[in-house]
C-alpha cells in the first residue's frame, strides 16, 4: 500500500499534465492507467496517430494532384498502407515514452491497471483483464479523475469493430478500402474520411443536420463542404438520419431517411465509421462508492475549480462538461494542481480554440456569427480571402479565408475564423489578441511579416474596421 498527496486516474493529456504540474508544486503524485502504454486516448488512437496519417496521405495526394504544376514530374506513384500504418505506429510510439520519460523525470509513480474508487482516499487497481484480481491499493489525500471519453455507437448500427468501426479501428485499415461511408460530419469524420479520400478511396458522408461542422461559424462548414466536394469527392447526405447498419461479409449495408422528403437512401460500403460523438468514459470507476455526482449526460458534476460534490475529489477532460479537446484538459489539469497549491489560476473557455486538421485546415475561437445574433450582441465583420494572398498563391494554398468579428461600438474583437493553410497555427493570433481584449484595430496596426499566411489576419482586421482592407 503507498499513500500520495494527489492521485490521477488516467494519463491523457490531462491526467499527465496534472500529474507533472502536481510534481511540480511539491506533491507526492501518482498515476494510474488502465493500458499499457500512457497518452490516454489522445495519443495512443486520437489526435497524434490521425495527425499522422494525415500528413501522410497529404504527401501521396500532393505528389499525385500539385506536383506536376511545381514543375516535380513524378512516376509509379503508390500507396504502401502497410508502411503508413507502421511509421503512425512509430510515431505514437515514440510520444508515448516521451510522456513515460516525463513521469521518471517528475518522480510520478505509474500504476497499470483498472482504477476503481473505494473511498475518498482509497482507490483499487485491479487487473484490467480480471477486475476480480487486486494489484495495488493506492492511498491518496486528493483524487483527479481525468478517464476521458469513448465513442458513441448506438445499438442500431450494429458495431462490429471489424466493418463497421470508430475512430480507433479506423487508424489500423491495412489497405486503401474502394469506398468508406461516414456517419457524422464532425471534426473526426471529416479528418479520417481526408486521409482515404486522398488516397483514393470513396467517401460518402451522412449527416442528420443540414450543415458540417456543427458548433462551428456557419462560413467555416459552408466553404469546408465545397472544398471537400471539389478536392477530394467527398459525397454528403445532410439532414438524413441513418436508420441502420449491418455488415454482410466483406460488404457494409446502410440505410437513412431524408428529413426533408422521407425519401431513403441505401448505401453499400466497404467499412462504415461511425463517427457522432464521444461520451464519458466512468465504467467501474466506482463513483457511486463515494457518491460523485454526474449530470443526465453522464458527466461528472464540477464547480468552477472542477471540484466534485466530494471535496477532495476533482475531475478533468471529457469527464466534465466543456468541448473534449486535449488541450482544453490541459489546462484543466494545470488548474487544478495549482489550485491544490493554494494559487488562483483560471481558464478562459471562450479563448479555447477548435482545430479540424482536413486541408485546409480549420481553426475558430470566440464566439461565432451566429452566436452573437442569438444573444443580440451588436457586431461587425471582416474577412479576407487567401486567394488574395501572395504567399498562399506561391505555395498553391489559395482556398479559404480569415474572418473577424468584432463588437460594434468597442471594436473589441470578440471571434476569429479560419479556413485555410496553417490556419491550426494562425488561429493562436487571435487567441492572444481576445486574451488581452484587443481590438480589432489594434490587430491592424501589428506589422505583419510579407510573404506570409498571417497577413490575412492583418488584412481581415482591416476589412473590419472601416473596410480599409489593402489587397481585396
Amino acid at each position: 500500500m503507498s499513500k500520495y498527496d494527489v492521485t490521477v486516474i488516467g494519463s491523457g493529456p490531462g491526467g499527465y499534465v496534472a500529474a507533472i504540474r502536481c510534481a511540480q508544486l511539491g506533491m507526492r503524485t501518482a498515476l494510474i492507467e488502465r493500458y499499457p502504454t500512457l497518452g490516454g486516448t489522445c495519443l495512443n488512437v486520437g489526435c497524434i496517430p490521425s495527425k499522422a496519417l494525415l500528413d501522410s496521405s497529404e504527401h501521396y495526394h500532393a505528389a499525385t494532384h500539385s506536383f506536376k504544376s511545381h514543375g516535380i514530374e513524378l512516376q509509379n506513384l503508390a500507396v504502401n498502407m502497410p508502411q503508413m500504418v507502421a511509421r503512425k505506429n512509430d510515431v505514437v510510439s515514440q510520444t508515448c515514452l516521451g510522456v513515460k520519460g516525463l513521469m521518471d523525470k517528475n518522480k510520478i509513480d505509474v500504476f497499470y491497471g483498472h482504477g476503481t474508487i473505494q473511498t475518498a482516499n482509497s482507490i483499487a487497481v485491479f487487473d484490467k483483464s480480471d477486475l476480480s484480481k487486486l494489484l495495488h491499493t493506492v492511498e491518496t489525500d486528493k483524487i483527479i479523475i481525468a478517464t476521458g471519453s469513448k465513442p458513441v455507437c448506438p445499438p442500431a448500427f450494429n458495431y462490429d469493430k471489424k466493418r463497421i468501426i470508430t475512430s480507433t479501428e479506423a487508424l489500423n485499415i491495412d489497405h486503401v478500402p474502394g469506398h468508406i461511408a461516414i456517419i457524422g460530419a464532425g471534426v473526426i469524420g471529416l479528418e479520417l474520411g481526408s486521409v482515404y479520400a486522398r488516397l483514393g478511396t470513396k467517401v460518402s458522408v451522412v449527416e442528420y443536420a443540414d450543415s458540417i461542422l456543427g458548433g462551428m461559424d456557419g462560413d467555416l462548414g459552408k466553404d469546408m463542404l465545397k472544398t471537400l466536394r471539389k478536392e477530394l469527392g467527398f459525397t454528403f447526405y445532410l439532414s438524413h438520419a441513418v436508420g441502420e447498419v449491418k455488415a454482410d461479409g466483406d460488404k457494409v449495408h446502410l440505410t437513412a431517411t431524408s428529413r426533408k422528403d422521407n425519401s431513403v437512401l441505401n448505401l453499400e460500403a466497404d467499412y462504415c465509421l461511425v463517427a457522432i460523438g464521444r461520451k464519458p468514459y466512468t465504467d467501474n470507476l466506482g463513483l457511486e462508492n463515494i457518491g460523485v455526482e454526474k449530470d443526465e449526460r453522464g458527466r461528472i458534476k464540477t464547480n468552477s475549480h472542477l471540484q466534485t460534490n466530494v471535496p477532495n475529489v476533482f475531475a478533468i477532460g471529457d469527464v466534465v462538461q466543456g468541448a473534449m479537446l486535449a488541450h482544453k484538459a490541459e489546462e484543466e489539469g494545470v488548474l487544478v494542481a495549482e489550485y491544490l497549491a493554494g494559487q488562483k489560476p483560471h481558464i478562459n473557455y471562450n479563448l479555447i480554440p477548435g482545430i479540424v486538421y482536413t486541408w485546409p485546415e480549420v481553426a475558430s475561437v470566440g464566439q461565432t456569427e451566429e452566436q452573437l445574433k442569438a444573444s443580440g450582441v451588436p457586431y461587425k465583420s471582416g474577412k479576407f480571402f487567401f486567394r488574395a494572398l501572395g504567399r498562399a498563391r506561391a505555395s498553391g494554398d489559395t482556398n479559404g479565408f480569415v474572418k473577424i468579428l468584432a463588437h460594434k461600438d468597442t471594436d473589441e474583437v470578440l471571434g476569429m475564423h479560419i479556413i485555410g493553410a496553417r490556419a491550426a497555427d494562425i488561429i493562436m493570433e487571435g487567441v492572444a489578441a481576445m486574451e488581452y481584449r484587443a481590438s480589432a484595430e489594434d490587430i491592424a496596426r501589428f506589422s505583419h511579416g510579407h510573404p506570409t499566411y498571417t497577413e490575412a489576419v492583418k488584412e481581415a482586421a482591416l476589412d473590419c474596421t472601416e473596410k480599409r482592407s489593402l489587397h481585396s
